[in-house]
């Protein structure tokens, strides 16, 4: 079995979101497309609430980008994103939902922030994500979204770790920083995991139906 994991795809991350990736609705298309030929796929959604103390908000004489040490691990103090229940947080209407079987949310905790999909930063919680892949008998993970050189990155590995064969669609996914995420994939291949791009899936994998 093969899962389409679609991590954050969700406003604030998209052009005119509080904490835009540039060219993030870039990858809509693609991932719209590649939908389809996946046995499995699943979404994440960053899930704040607002005293999460990963916003800079909510530290004083602090700004956003700035690094703190939270709680024992070292943490990138963030515009305030993706809070519960508000448009910033919803998935973007542009992206394509009906084949998603569902929704893995995260970051909930405002302790603690939580980049991959499968565990807050800590690893002191899982999100349910490996058991879910695990009983629907997953092999293969395919991974795009947002942003390329956190959110993304951070799955991947934890995805390697837990062992499942794992894809990074490069040109399905946007970075914050260009120069972080060459340094991300390189961890990535270094840890046994593949970069591929889209065209690899379209031109070797039959459209399901």
């Amino acid at each position: 079995m093969r899962a389409f994991l679609l991590i954050d795809i969700q406003n604030d991350f998209l052009p005119g979101g509080s904490l835009a990736v540039p060219d993030g609705d870039k990858v809509i298309p693609l991932v719209n497309q590649l939908q389809p030929g996946f046995d499995l796929v699943v979404a994440t959604q960053d899930w704040h609430p607002q005293n999460h103390k990963s916003f800079a908000s909510n530290h004083t004489n602090k700004n956003a980008f700035d690094v703190i040490d939270l709680n024992g691990i070292q943490q990138v103090l963030w515009p305030d994103h993706c809070v519960q229940n508000t448009p910033g947080a919803d998935l973007s209407e542009e992206l394509q939902t009906e084949l998603i079987r569902t929704i893995i949310r995260k970051g909930t905790n405002p302790e603690i922030d939580s980049y991959s999909g499968f565990y807050d930063n800590g690893h002191l919680q899982t999100t349910g994500l490996a058991d879910f892949l695990r009983e629907h008998e997953v092999q293969e993970i395919y991974i795009a979204g947002l942003a390329g050189d956190y959110c993304v990155y951070f799955t991947a590995i934890d995805a390697l770790e837990a062992g499942f064969n794992t894809y990074l669609i490069e040109d399905a996914c946007r970075p914050l920083s260009p120069e972080n995420f060459e340094l991300a994939k390189q961890e990535i291949i270094a840890k046994g995991g593949k970069i591929i791009q889209s065209q690899d899936i379209i031109t070797t994998t039959p459209t399901k139906v």
